[in-house]
């Protein structure tokens, strides 16, 4: 994606970027300071909107909240999507607050512990266990609790996807159970007092092929068919995970998002419905819902030149915005979009360093990247910040202090 794709995405107004309607400036004085990030609730509106028109009726959206934990977030999307995805306690406390119900609330994660075991069951959310020792551990905290807990099992399943930007399924994993080891598993379980749901896969994430994303939904419905019948209850559940992708730097493609939902239309039209009419069928997005939607925005403090090349010095960095300094996953350096939001008429003239306030030279959000003539006091703007931004970032690095957020 270039600056110019995210630039008309959000739009502008008076000659500047335009969130929610409001030019850069004016919310800026709005939130009181900066950097900070700023969420266009229109977006979000317009993205989840896309996805039911696209997508199959009968499939069920649920976000994952691990993606923009943020309370207003979340209780926004929450109006939007059929179900929410927590990684921890703190999330499920704001997944509850939402409204949502909690028997559309799943709890998947490796190495939940036995205090957010007893919150879950306790809440009757899905619990999605990841191994023999956490579902054992449900059983019986439902036993102590008087209470018939909700449990699925997360699968690892026995194939690996390429060209996801993170692999989360095949090979030795930390996350589910292995696929030859889940008909014991229900086994095990079949004398015990749960109430069972089904199965997730997850095997990747970020992931802009169309077809190596119909694949890995192709074969998770074929292993979870396979499962089922090994299942002493009915399967009500199939959470085929995601990974839908979205572009951040300059030579991505956006994702044939029409060839997935054709794709998914076949596979419960000719899989899901006639062997498992009881199911209900979840795809899981976090990055896909929130990326797109928002964006960081941080002030210059100084501009410098060292030996022929410029450097625009921010008041923010990669404590509040790992991924976009390229240390959050990338083999090779690349930059996210990026723009002076209060300039946006002006021609990029310069290439120029934008560089965070941090005693780390990994504190780079742009490299040599073509810019309008920028001075101090300008604000600097980094696109697709609205997924595994602030907490998924160093925040308490140097001790600077938090940005705030906002949902425009």
């Amino acid at each position: 994606m270039t600056a110019h794709d995210a630039i008309a995405t959000f739009g502008t107004v008076d000659g500047q970027l335009a969130v929610g309607g409001i030019p850069l400036e004016r919310l800026a004085q709005r939130v009181g300071s900066t950097p900070f990030f700023a969420y266009d609730r229109a977006l979000l509106e317009r993205r989840i909107a896309l996805l039911r028109a696209t997508l199959p009726p009968d499939i069920e959206l649920s976000y994952a909240m691990k993606a923009n934990p943020m309370p207003a977030v979340a209780q926004h999307i929450a109006r939007l999507v059929d179900s929410i995805d927590v990684a921890s306690a703190l999330e499920l406390r704001t997944a509850l607050d939402t409204g949502m119900q909690p028997e559309r609330i799943s709890f998947a994660g490796p190495g939940k512990t036995i205090a957010e075991i007893r919150q879950a069951v306790a809440s009757g959310v899905v619990i999605e266990v990841e191994s023999s020792t956490e579902a054992g551990r449900v059983v019986a905290t439902g036993e102590d609790l008087g209470l018939r807990p909700r449990l699925a099992v997360r699968v690892n399943p026995d194939f690996a996807i390429k060209g996801s930007g993170m692999r989360m399924g095949g090979g030795s994993q930390q996350f589910g159970v292995d696929a030859e080891a889940v008909p014991a598993l229900l086994e095990s379980l079949a004398s015990t007092d749960i109430d069972f749901q089904g199965f997730h896969i997850f095997a990747g994430s970020q992931n802009l092929r169309a077809e190596i994303i119909c694949e890995a939904q192709r074969r998770t419905v074929e292993l979870m068919l396979g499962l089922a019948k090994a299942s002493p209850w009915p399967v009500r559940y199939l959470n085929l995970g995601g990974g839908f992708g979205i572009p951040y730097f300059e030579r991505d493609t956006p994702l044939d998002l029409e060839a997935v939902g054709a794709n998914l239309a076949s596979l419960l039209e000719d899989e899901i419905r006639p062997n498992l009419p009881e199911a209900r069928t979840v795809i899981e997005l976090g990055r896909y819902i929130v990326g797109e939607s928002g964006i960081y925005v941080t002030r210059v403090v100084d501009r410098k030149e060292s030996r022929g090349q410029v450097y625009l010095v921010v008041d923010g960095g990669m404590h509040h915005q790992l991924a976009a300094s390229g240390n959050l996953g990338q083999a090779i350096r690349r930059n996210y979009p990026v723009a002076v939001g209060n300039r946006m008429e002006q021609t990029a003239l310069t290439k120029v360093n934008v560089v965070g306030c941090l005693c780390t030279p990994l504190d780079l959000l742009g490299d040599q990247v073509p810019l309008p003539e920028a001075d101090i006091g300008d604000l600097v703007v980094v696109f697709q910040a609205g997924a595994y931004g602030l907490t998924a970032s160093p925040t308490a690095f140097l001790g600077h202090p938090m940005p705030p957020e906002i949902l425009v």
